[in-house]
């Protein structure tokens, strides 16, 4: 903006020059030869059109385009953070559930065992007991992924630069 106001006012040049002169490469440098000259110039905007006025509107826009991309950018940044936090605590909670239902599934196969030994129940109770157990693990697996994928994305919409390490349990 600054350079597109100061297109309103005159400019001023100057400008100088010094040298010698000879028709002759022998007679260069002996006195009387050399030469100089001064030139100021002004130049005012008097017939520019309206178009001055055009690159100082042109140049506010961009200032808005910018300033409005900045705020965006920081929104989506702040967006970003707030989300990946929101979903610590929800991958939180989920992990200590998944934890249970494995802990459920790996008690509920141990009893399926036990009444299979001692001729309760049948086989086909302990292999589904084993699936449900299998099952949970996986649950745990792909939670506990999913948690520290967005762990990462939390990481960079930080910025990076954590040094502290996690432990993935």
């Amino acid at each position: 903006i600054g350079a597109a106001r100061a297109a309103f006012f005159p400019t001023i040049s100057l400008t100088g020059l010094l040298g010698v002169a000879s028709p002759s490469l022998g007679d260069l440098f002996k006195g009387g030869q050399g030469y100089w000259s001064f030139s100021p110039s002004i130049t005012t905007p008097l017939f520019a059109g309206g178009s001055i006025r055009e690159g100082l509107s042109l140049a506010k826009a961009r200032d808005n385009i910018a300033v409005a991309q900045y705020e965006q950018t920081i929104q989506q940044a702040f967006r970003e953070v707030s989300d990946a936090l929101a979903g610590e605590a929800t991958y939180g909670a989920q992990l200590d559930a998944q934890r249970a239902l494995q802990d459920s599934s790996a008690r509920t196969l141990e009893l399926s065992n036990l009444r299979y030994t001692n001729g309760i129940d049948s086989y086909l109770q302990v292999q589904t007991a084993q699936v449900d157990f299998f099952n949970a693990q996986l649950s745990l697996v792909q939670t506990g992924l999913a948690a520290l994928i967005n762990r990462v994305e939390l990481y960079k919409a930080l910025g990076g630069g954590w040094e502290e390490t996690t432990k993935v349990q």
